[in-house]
């Protein structure tokens, strides 16, 4: 039976789980959801209704790490699973810990009247930004020359961070950062991922 993805087009978590299981070459069902009126069929299998979540018969996987890593364990034509432990762990929980909490405050800046735009801006390039753009100058991708699933797992968060104030990520002293996300962005993989599916119906 083939694997069933729940999935949101636009949700960063949801990307990189899409890009891992179309690297590894494993098709899926694909169920296009609505975040406002979810498929009852998906809540019944993880009431957490959170995507990516994915079914293979009697497991469920509601995490887009753990999807990642359960494609790259059945193909991994590239090698992107060869990345330090240690190094890889830090990038995300930087990534998936304090950015992705700055990304929202930068992205919704009306639910966070209490902070300064400008300051939130500084905290992004303090805690990521500028250490991304110092590995980036050093080498290729985060971790060396040869990319690896973490620039795949950071990738659509600095894509979405990109795109709140275009203007204003122009203007950011990171070349090496808009270079390697330009790559992404210009990736058959990433655009083949991102084709737009009908919303998924019971």
């Amino acid at each position: 039976m083939m694997p069933i993805l729940y999935s949101y087009r636009r949700c960063p978590y949801a990307m990189r789980a899409r890009m891992a299981l179309k690297y590894a070459g494993i098709q899926v069902e694909h169920r296009e959801i609505a975040l406002r009126d979810k498929p009852k069929s998906m809540l019944l299998v993880s009431p957490k209704g959170t995507v990516p979540l994915l079914c293979l018969g009697d497991q469920v996987l509601d995490q887009s790490l753990d999807i990642m890593q359960w494609a790259l364990t059945q193909s991994d034509p590239n090698g992107w699973s060869n990345a330090d432990p240690s190094n890889a762990q830090d990038w995300i929980e930087k990534n998936d810990g304090i950015f992705k909490k700055i990304l929202d405050q930068y992205k919704y800046p009306n639910r966070h009247p209490e902070l300064n735009p400008e300051e939130v801006l500084n905290t992004a390039m303090d805690f990521m930004l500028k250490l991304m753009e110092q590995s980036l100058n050093a080498t290729q991708y985060l971790l060396g020359n040869h990319i690896t699933w973490v620039d795949i797992a950071i990738f659509p968060f600095i894509r979405q961070f990109s795109m709140v104030n275009p203007d204003q990520f122009t203007e950011l002293p990171l070349p090496a950062t808009k270079k390697w996300l330009a790559n992404h962005l210009e990736s058959e993989l990433f655009k083949s991922v991102m084709e737009k599916h009908p919303t998924w119906l019971e």
